[in-house]
C-alpha cells in the first residue's frame, strides 16, 4: 500500500538512529527532502543503492520507492509535503505567486536525477540550509507557533536552494545557450505564444530560419516534438498526483481543449489522458 500523509506538511526528526519502522519499500504519495545531518549508511531509491554520509540532503517524489539501511547512527530530519501546500492559504498573501512558483519547482523536482544526494557549489550554503531546516523544524514544533506563512517561506527558500544547484549541475552538461533556451522552454511551457520558433528566435538571437536546426543538432530530437514530449510529461504528472480534470490540465499547459490533449496524449503514450486517469484509479 502506498505511503501517504493527510496534512500538507509533515516534518519528522530522528536523532541518532539505527533503523527507521516506517520507512518501508512502497511508493510515497508526496514530496519528500531528507536532511541527513549525521550518519552513514545505504539509501535505497527506485532500485538504486545510494551510499549517504553526514550533511547530504535527498529529494524525493511521488511515486518514488525508498528505504534506509542503516551503517552507524544516523540523525535525520525528513520533510514531506504536499503539492497543495503551495496552493492553498488562508493567511499568504502571496499564495497564487507562490503556486506559480511551485509549477516551475515541481518540474525541476520530476527532471532530477534522485539517485544522487543534491551537491550544494559551496559551504555558505550549506551553512544556510542546514539553518533553513533547523527554523523550519522548530517553527513546526512549536505549537503556540507554526505559522503556515513562516513554514511556507522557509520551504521555499530550501526548494530554491536546492533546484538552483539541480539547475547548475544541468548546466555543466549542455553549452551555455542551449541550457538557456531549455530553461525558457521549461519556465514558459504554460503559454504557446511564448514558444514559437519566432520568439524563440527573437529571445535568442538566432534565425529563424535556423533555429529548429540548432536545437535539433544541440537535443538530437526537434524543437516542437521536444516541447510537446514536455508538456506530455507534465500532464502526465498532473493526472498522478493532482486533481485536476482534463480540461483544467489541457488550459494550462496550452492546448486548445481536452480533445486536443487527449489525442496528443494518445499519440505519445498509446492511451487518452482520460483512460489514463480512469485506470490510475483502478489500480488505487
Amino acid at each position: 500500500m502506498p505511503r501517504t500523509i493527510f496534512k500538507n506538511i509533515v516534518i519528522k526528526h530522528f536523532d541518532k538512529v539505527t533503523a527507521l519502522a516506517f520507512c518501508k519499500y512502497m511508493p510515497i504519495r508526496f514530496f519528500e527532502i531528507l536532511f541527513i545531518k549525521q550518519g552513514s549508511g545505504t539509501l535505497i531509491i527506485n532500485g538504486h543503492r545510494v551510499r549517504y554520509a553526514d550533511h547530504q540532503i535527498f529529494i524525493l517524489i511521488p511515486n518514488d520507492k525508498y528505504n534506509l539501511e542503516i551503517d552507524t547512527p544516523t540523525t535525520i530530519t525528513a520533510i514531506k509535503f504536499l503539492n497543495s501546500f503551495f496552493k492553498n492559504s488562508h493567511e499568504d498573501e502571496n499564495y497564487v505567486e507562490r503556486k506559480d512558483w511551485f509549477k516551475e519547482i515541481e518540474i525541476i523536482l520530476h527532471g532530477a536525477n534522485r539517485a544522487s544526494h543534491i551537491q550544494l557549489q559551496s559551504k555558505t550554503e550549506e551553512d544556510s540550509i542546514e539553518s533553513l531546516f533547523n527554523i523550519l523544524c522548530n517553527e513546526y514544533n512549536d505549537g503556540h507557533l507554526k505559522s503556515e506563512v513562516v513554514l511556507k517561506s522557509m520551504l521555499y527558500a530550501i526548494l530554491h536552494i536546492i533546484t538552483r544547484n539541480i539547475n547548475f549541475i544541468s548546466s555543466k552538461v549542455l553549452d551555455s545557450k542551449i541550457q538557456d533556451i531549455i530553461n525558457y522552454i521549461h519556465y514558459y511551457i504554460h503559454d504557446t505564444k511564448k514558444l514559437t520558433k519566432k520568439e524563440l528566435a527573437n529571445q535568442f538571437h538566432i534565425s529563424e530560419n535556423y533555429i529548429g536546426q540548432y536545437f535539433r543538432s544541440k537535443m538530437n530530437v526537434g524543437l516542437k516534438k521536444y516541447i510537446l514530449n514536455y508538456k506530455i510529461k507534465l500532464a502526465e504528472t498532473r493526472l498522478k498526483h493532482t486533481n485536476l480534470t482534463i480540461t483544467e490540465i489541457a488550459r494550462e499547459l496550452g492546448f486548445t481543449d481536452s480533445s486536443h490533449l487527449d489525442k496528443t496524449f494518445f499519440s505519445y503514450k498509446g492511451v487518452t489522458a482520460g483512460n489514463y486517469k480512469l485506470n490510475l484509479k483502478n489500480v488505487e
